[in-house]
């Protein structure tokens, strides 16, 4: 599992139009499965993904297609873990 903390770069970037843009991007990879969860930091800074992607590299490509990345508004780390505790509604995804 990848956690991806994305931060925002370019505040006057981040209109309502992008932001619908970023959301209906990542829609395909909660559709396929791939992404968990995602929401906004509080205060509105940036964002956190938590994703289920193969690879490292494959999130990577993900990633790079994102409007908030190609258009120069966010950045992004990415940290793998592996779960080894979680509540009974997601023990399936424990190693």
């Amino acid at each position: 599992m990848f956690l991806v903390d994305m931060s925002f770069t370019d505040m006057d970037k981040i209109t309502p139009e992008l932001t619908s843009q970023h959301k209906h991007y990542l829609e395909q990879e909660y559709k396929a499965d791939k992404l968990m969860f995602g929401g906004r930091k509080v205060p509105r800074t940036g964002g956190i993904l938590i994703s289920m992607h193969s690879c490292k590299e494959e999130l990577i490509n993900v990633l790079k297609s994102d409007p908030f990345i190609k258009n120069g508004a966010a950045s992004y780390s990415i940290t793998e873990f592996i779960p080894v505790m979680a509540s009974k509604d997601y023990a399936n995804i424990v190693a």
